[in-house]
């Protein structure tokens, strides 16, 4: 065979190249080839077309085909099938030259430009030779007719259950497969795919392509709603090779009125062998032509793009879902709980249909094909992951969102953003699309910029420790001065004659507690100095705030400044860090003494409080009546290295906002009406953790 003719028989694009000249390569093939415009007006006239119709080139270049076209039959106009398709196989009746009716088998491919604009017709024939009514019902019904989709089965691996059914037919019992969805899924599951034409794999392929769909069980991508239909007649054809059976077909989607057909192979296929055709009037008018340009282009922004995704048919879960729903499940959570056998059953039946090149690299997969199998792989890290998947499904969201890890084929871990977007009526379930982004990179850097942050706040505390190191000597000093006296007068006593017990006891006791006073400042102080990961739990911010003003009192009390607190009661518990968020308190009033000292005010006065604010967030505050803060730097305070005096290094408020944020939290500064400054942080409260108080203290 001709390079040409093999191309108009594999549906390919034909390239007539002259041999030599006024001689077409095409002259020499043995079967008929003729070339026509888009108005069938003939440009070419091979010799083996001169032998199947009698009709000499010269006569028939430049006229047009239907003038030799049969009276007694006048078949079905498939030209826009053709010009749809671009390709369309089937049977034609020609006039011979002497008038004998010719039935020829003709395969015709239409032949574009790079617009897409109609070149010519090309078509490649044979002698059909005579026909019976069942040849024709095969060859001229099915292809002539508007053909959507087709494909070649074998059922052999389903005969147990195939003989099953046929004893129960043979027993007088009617057997209602709606009825029985286990034996349906049964035979499709066991039923293969052994070949597949263009129009069944762009319709029902899920974006699979041939090579994936070859050797796969018909029911992964058979339609949901025609199951049972399908399982009816494989059973019905399976074992008898004369058998003709038509259905009309519920579908839904590109094909209006579908009509499914299905009849066993002739010889020498092997027995078992079903063919399967799907007809009806095309809804999409657009072209082959046209269709390939849009999943040409489909596939290009897909493979480009520049995140890993996987296409995913979760059709199988959609149904099971459904018959879930219909027999009263409300609660998905509660019922996967209970029955994980689905979960792990629904990993072997959502399938992924395409990836893009990004997913192929960060699975670390050789090709494509590596991932285009069922999902079970993406959640080999993290279990619980499909079953998250499976509830969101469930209740109908749009979306699912979170942060994960995924298994490479190389075993390696990575740290990823997994996002499920599901489809939504009338959108079809074998369009789920999972996008997943590898998130190691960030993370790690927001390792980095926490340990750096951490390491900068503890830099502050240092800081602020040496700020307050009269006040840290004054608070130690106390109880140690304590101590050395009760240990004097105890040694008095004890030196008497008459000894008196009690009193020693007494004294003895004090020595004991202020020890362990001087014992828990000095833990206090250095659990401010020494660093430490954050360790976030449940508090009370009046608890914090109390034991930070402990290490500030004597600072306060020095100064000759007045300090007023005013604690909410029975203020909501929050999340935090005790060492941090007492580094923030302490950053404040050092800010606000020192701005009262330097304002040379008479009467100095800080007052502290804490209160519920009016969205429910539990409140600090630090009230001063010092110079309050210049107009030009409110909005550079809590900037990095920014201060106004002249000895500071700015890092106090930068730190203070960078934990406070960290919590979750927001704070600001601001000038009071009647003089002097306000900071305020706010921290959120857990869901646990609801207020439970009886006196609010709202921020003025």
């Amino acid at each position: 065979m001709t390079n040409l003719a093999r191309q108009i028989s594999q549906g390919g694009q034909p390239n007539l190249v002259a041999s030599a000249p006024g001689t077409e390569l095409a002259d020499l093939v043995s079967e008929s080839i003729i070339v026509s415009n888009l108005h069938g007006v003939i440009q070419y006239w091979n010799a083996a077309s001169e032998v199947l119709y009698g009709w000499p080139s010269m006569a028939m270049v430049g006229r047009h085909v239907a003038e030799i076209g049969s009276h007694g039959h006048s078949g079905v106009d498939h030209i826009d099938i053709l010009l749809r398709e671009g390709r369309w196989e089937g049977i034609v009746f020609r006039r011979s030259l002497t008038g004998v009716e010719v039935a020829a088998a003709v395969r015709q491919v239409v032949r574009r430009d790079a617009t897409g604009a109609v070149l010519d017709i090309v078509e490649c024939g044979r002698n059909a030779g005579p026909l019976t009514e069942a040849v024709y019902l095969r060859m001229d019904a099915e292809l002539q007719g508007s053909l959507a989709a087709a494909w070649e089965l074998d059922a052999s691996p389903a005969r147990p259950l195939l003989d099953a059914i046929a004893k129960h037919r043979r027993g007088g019992a009617a057997i209602d497969l709606d009825q029985h969805p286990d034996w349906v899924n049964g035979l499709l599951t066991a039923t293969r795919i052994l070949a597949v034409n263009d129009r069944a794999v762009r319709m029902f392929g899920a974006h699979a392509g041939h090579e994936q769909m070859i050797g796969q069980p018909i029911g992964t991508f058979w339609p949901a709603e025609s199951r049972s239909i399908l399982a009816g007649l494989i059973g019905d054809v399976a074992t008898d090779r004369s058998r003709l059976e038509t259905r009309r077909m519920v579908l839904s989607g590109a094909i209006r009125n579908p009509i499914i057909r299905a009849w066993h192979s002739a010889d020498p296929k092997p027995s078992g062998t079903v063919l399967v055709t799907i007809n009806g009037a095309i809804e999409d008018d657009r072209t082959s032509w046209e269709l390939h340009a849009s999943e040409d282009r489909y596939r290009k922004l897909i493979q480009y793009l520049p995140t890993a995704l996987w296409q995913v048919d979760s059709r199988r879960a959609g149904e099971v879902f459904d018959d879930l729903k219909a027999k009263g499940v409300r609660d998905i959570a509660s019922y996967l709980a209970t029955h994980p056998d689905l979960i792990e059953h629904a990993k072997d039946v959502v399938r992924v249909t395409d990836v893009n090149h990004d997913a192929v690299s960060l699975f670390r997969a050789r090709n494509p094909a590596d991932l285009i199998k069922p999902v079970r792989y993406l959640f080999a890290a993290v279990p619980g992951l499909a079953e998250r998947v499976m509830v969101a499904h469930f209740e109908g969201r749009r979306n699912l969102i979170e942060e994960t890890r995924i298994r490479a084929f190389d075993g390696s871990l990575i740290d990823v953003l997994f996002t499920v977007t599901y489809p939504v009526p009338p959108e079809q379930l074998d369009n789920t699309f999972i996008t997943i982004q590898d998130i190691s990179e960030r993370l790690n850097a927001e390792r980095q910029l926490r340990k750096l942050q951490a390491d900068f706040a503890h830099a502050g505390r240092i800081a602020t420790l040496g700020e307050l190191g009269t006040s840290i000597a004054h608070e130690i000093n106390q109880p140690l001065t304590a101590i050395v006296t009760n240990g004097e007068a105890s040694l008095r006593w004890l030196a008497r004659a008459d000894q008196n017990i009690e009193k020693v006891t007494q004294l003895t006791s004090r020595i004991v507690a202020n020890a362990r006073r001087a014992s828990e400042i000095i833990h206090r102080i250095r659990g401010m100095a020494a660093k430490h990961e954050p360790e976030k739990r449940l508090m009370d911010i009046n608890d914090v705030a109390k034991e930070a003003l402990l290490f500030i009192r004597h600072d306060i009390e020095s100064k000759s400044i007045a300090l007023s607190t005013t604690f909410a009661s029975g203020l909501p518990q929050v999340i935090g860090d005790r060492i941090q968020l007492q580094q923030v308190i302490i950053n404040l009033l050092v800010n606000s003494v020192q701005a009262i000292v330097h304002s040379g005010q008479p009467t100095r006065r800080i007052d502290v409080q804490t209160s519920v604010t009016e969205e429910g967030s539990v409140g600090f505050s630090v009230f001063d009546n010092g110079p309050g803060i210049a107009t030009g730097d409110l909005g550079r305070i809590f900037d990095s290295f920014f201060s106004t005096k002249d000895a500071g290094i700015g890092i106090g408020l930068a730190i203070c906002q960078s934990i406070v944020r960290a919590h979750g939290g927001s704070i600001l500064g601001a000038n009071r009406p009647n003089g002097g400054a306000h900071f305020r942080f706010t921290l959120p409260v857990p869901a646990t953790a609801g207020p439970d108080f009886s006196v609010v203290a709202l921020i003025r």
